[in-house]
C-alpha cells in the first residue's frame, strides 16, 4: 500500500498559478498511491489567492480516474450566489472504502490570533494485508491552544475507534439501515499538515501512550531514520511562513503498522504548493 499526503494550498503554485492539472500530474509523475490525502481543497471558493469558482473536488476526481473522492470540508460558508463555498481536506483512494466519519476539531476561543475551523477525515479502507482507517488534517497554524486541543481530540477520537474495534457494536440485522456494523479497525495511519516542527512538543503529545487497548502512534520517518533529523517539508523553495527548511508535513501509523512500514519519501522537486508531498510504503 502506498499513501501520499500533500497540502495542496488549493492547487496554487509558488508562481502564483491554481492549476489543479499540475497537482494531479506531478502525483502521477512521483509515483503510482492507493491512496492520496490532500488538504486545502477548495469547492466555490473564489475569495482564495488565484482561485475561482471551481469544484475542487470534482476536478481532482476527474484528473485522477480510478479513485473515489472523499471530503470533508473545515470551513462551510455562504457563497453570496446562493450556494456554499467550502474548505477542507479530502482522501481519494483506489482501495475499497469502507465506513466514513467526519470529525470537526474542537476550536476554542484565542482572541489574540486569527484562526479557522479544522475538520479530521477519517475512512476505513481495505489494504491487501487487511483494514485500515486512514485519517487527514490540516492543525491550527497560529493558535497553540487551539492546536494543542486538536491533538488531544485526535487521540481521544481514536481511543474510541479502538474500543470499537475491540468491542464491536451491536446491529440490528437490517442490512442496508441506519444500524448496520461496518468495520471501524485500530490500525490507522494520520498524516497531513499538522503545522508544527518536529522538534515542537506539539509532536511528543500526539505521540505518548493513550490508554490500554490503544496503539499508540509512531513516526513513520522516526521509525526508518531513528536518531536522524527530519528531513523538511516546507521552506525547500522560499515561503513566507517559516524561516528555514522545517518538516511541517508527517505521516503518523499506530505501533501494529511499523513492521509493514518499507519507505517514506519526500518530493523536494515540486514547486506546485507551498508545502512538498511525503508519502510512505506499507507492506
Amino acid at each position: 500500500m502506498k499513501l501520499l499526503t500533500w497540502n495542496i494550498q488549493w492547487g496554487r503554485g509558488l508562481d502564483g498559478r491554481v492549476d489543479l492539472a499540475r497537482i494531479a500530474g506531478e502525483i502521477r509523475r512521483i509515483g503510482d498511491f492507493d491512496v492520496i490525502c490532500l488538504q486545502e481543497v477548495a469547492v466555490s471558493f473564489p475569495g482564495l489567492p488565484g482561485n475561482d469558482a471551481r469544484d475542487q473536488v470534482a476536478e481532482l476526481a476527474a484528473l485522477l480516474p480510478g479513485y473515489t473522492p472523499v471530503y470533508a470540508p473545515a470551513t462551510d460558508l455562504p457563497d453570496g450566489r446562493g450556494g456554499r463555498k467550502l474548505f477542507g481536506n479530502a482522501i481519494l483512494s483506489r482501495l475499497p472504502v469502507g465506513q466514513v466519519w467526519r470529525h470537526l476539531l474542537p476550536w476554542p476561543e484565542d482572541a489574540g490570533v486569527p484562526s479557522m475551523q479544522r475538520v479530521l477525515l477519517e475512512a476505513v479502507v481495505q489494504a491487501e494485508f487487511g483494514a485500515l482507517r486512514v485519517l487527514t488534517t490540516h492543525l491550527e497554524y497560529y493558535s497553540t491552544s487551539q492546536r494543542a486541543a486538536q491533538i488531544d481530540a485526535i487521540r481521544q477520537l481514536h481511543a474510541e475507534a479502538c474500543a470499537h474495534a475491540r468491542r464491536p457494536r451491536l446491529g440490528k440485522g437490517e442490512a442496508g439501515g441506519s444500524f448496520e456494523v461496518f468495520a471501524r479497525p485500530a490500525s490507522a495511519l494520520l498524516c497531513g499538515d499538522m503545522n508544527f516542527p518536529a522538534t515542537a512538543p506539539e509532536r511528543t503529545r500526539l505521540l505518548a501512550p493513550i490508554g490500554a487497548g490503544v496503539p499508540a502512534f509512531r513516526d513513520s520517518w522516526e521509525v526508518l531514520h531513528p536518531g536522524t533529523p527530519h528531513a523538511p517539508t516546507v521552506g525547500i523553495h522560499p515561503v513566507d511562513f517559516v524561516d528555514a527548511p522545517a518538516c511541517f508535513d508527517f505521516v503518523f501509523l499506530t505501533l501494529d503498522l511499523a513492521p509493514r512500514l518499507q519507505a517514506h519519501g519526500i518530493d523536494t522537486e515540486t514547486s506546485a504548493s507551498d508545502h512538498q508531498p511525503v508519502w510512505v510504503e506499507l507492506r
